[in-house]
């Protein structure tokens, strides 16, 4: 039939979406260590980044929906990807001017954009079919939103973290044309990435202008957001996507600091597997000829590739377990790791930090399937308010940074090395979280 013809083709759009927005959110975690270094940032200062790209979320997901059913999702998708491409063109002159506020600015719009991606598309997958396919659809989604998570490491690796950051103390003892050149190109190890997101963007949005996709907005019901707060397990699922997107970018955003506390650089250039391994993850880059941010960020790669590898093997798992079980298990087993991350040592700790994001894999699509069970026409405004509870990345990494600062440095201000161990065994309570409200809806199964 013609629709399904133009359902299939839509997804496959919808699915560039999914790349796009994972990609850059985790390109905007390799910054925050550069942008710590280049100003100088305590670690609650540099989690402002987060703070600005996920609070957006909680701004804009409500008047998104509102948008949405005024212009439809094809113009929403276009509005949405052109004011990420902006927002992308402003990182050329914070980088330029080297001013933390229009960087902070720059990240509020961007978020600003994805967020009416997110409340589009989400809900436009699950309803491009047959409803018991609709969470398979949003799982293999969301499996190239990780594809781009995966991918955004080594980009960051490469573009961000390449060379050395000096402090302000080195910087003064340049000469003035030395300065000039340093400047130059720190901007440049910014700009250049950006702009080339920007113009990927604007191709998007100028394809989609074009493209005919099939329209779906469904009338919404008078009160539907007051007849939502009726849902008490629908409530739950907000708190836990909230839960889940908080615990998943602060451990994202702070990896490479983390590796710092422990130490493993040394290791990692000695043990021949290791140091391969990074060279790879480098795209054949000798380890020894970029900065060792770049050798410990290129290890983020493993945390964000997980998520896919752990999204496909948790689709196969969910024909034998319901998804509510396989989420409450998975939210008990990423808990596990990280107390044996922050209880270990060395390499020991950083692979089991490493794990949590297999386990994260299945998390978010199972989260807003199981919450949007059961609500029929509310689903557009329950899209809305789970969109919203993204939010927690702003929060929750604020919160761990703070942890972070509090218990790292001792009586004399001097750093103790420990501060990120502390602020991630708190993080336990969220997986915890999120294993309850799968406990909750065990007995509900997800389509594979």
């Amino acid at each position: 039939m013609g629709s399904k013809n133009n359902y299939k083709s839509a997804f496959a759009f919808l699915t560039i979406l999914f790349f796009m927005w994972g990609f850059i959110t985790v390109l905007v975690d390799a910054l925050v260590p550069r942008l710590k270094d280049v100003f100088e940032l305590t670690y609650g200062q540099s989690i402002m980044v987060q703070f600005a790209f996920f609070g957006a979320f909680f701004c804009f997901a409500i008047p998104s929906s509102f948008l949405l059913e005024k212009i439809g999702y094809q113009k929403g998708i276009v509005v949405g990807l052109s004011v990420m491409g902006l927002a992308c063109l402003l990182f050329y002159p914070a980088a330029s001017i080297r001013e933390f506020w229009i960087f902070i600015t720059a990240f509020f719009t961007l978020a600003a954009g994805i967020t009416l991606l997110q409340v589009a598309a989400n809900p436009y997958v699950t309803l491009l079919g047959d409803e018991e396919s609709a969470s398979s659809r949003l799982n293999l989604s969301q499996a190239f939103n990780s594809f781009g998570t995966l991918l955004a490491p080594i980009a960051g690796a490469l573009f961000l973290l390449s060379d050395t950051v000096l402090d302000a103390n080195s910087i003064n003892q340049l000469s003035e044309a030395a300065k000039v050149e340093y400047y130059a190109s720190e901007a440049l190890s910014v700009q250049q990435p950006f702009v080339i997101i920007a113009l990927v963007l604007f191709a998007l949005a100028a394809i989609f202008g074009f493209k005919s996709l099939p329209s779906l907005i469904q009338q919404a019901p008078k009160g539907g957001y007051a007849q939502l707060f009726k849902h008490k397990k629908f409530l739950l699922g907000v708190l836990a996507i909230f839960m889940y997107v908080g615990a998943e970018v602060s451990i994202g955003s702070f990896l490479v600091n983390y590796f710092q506390e422990l130490q493993v650089i040394d290791t990692i250039k000695n043990s021949p597997f290791l140091s391969n391994l990074s060279s790879f993850l480098l795209i054949g880059k000798d380890i020894t000829d970029v900065d060792a941010n770049a050798v410990l960020g290129s290890f983020v790669t493993l945390y964000w590739g997980g998520a896919m590898v752990g999204r496909f093997v948790g689709a196969f798992l969910m024909r034998f377990i319901s998804s509510g079980k396989l989420l409450m298990i998975f939210g008990l087993l990423a808990s596990t790791m990280i107390v044996i991350s922050v209880t270990a040592n060395g390499i020991t700790a950083m692979f089991a930090i490493l794990a949590v994001g297999l386990f994260n894999s299945i998390m978010f699509p199972t989260i807003f399937s199981l919450a949007l069970d059961g609500l029929d026409n509310l689903k557009a405004q329950a899209s809305g308010l789970l969109v919203m509870a993204i939010v927690g990345g702003a929060f929750i990494p604020k919160i761990t940074g703070t942890i972070a600062d509090t218990f790292g440095t001792d009586a004399n201000g001097l750093s103790t090395g420990s501060g990120l161990s502390i602020a991630f065994l708190c993080l336990v309570l969220c997986y915890c979280y999120i294993a309850f409200f799968g406990a909750t809806k065990r007995k509900v199964a997800v389509a594979a």
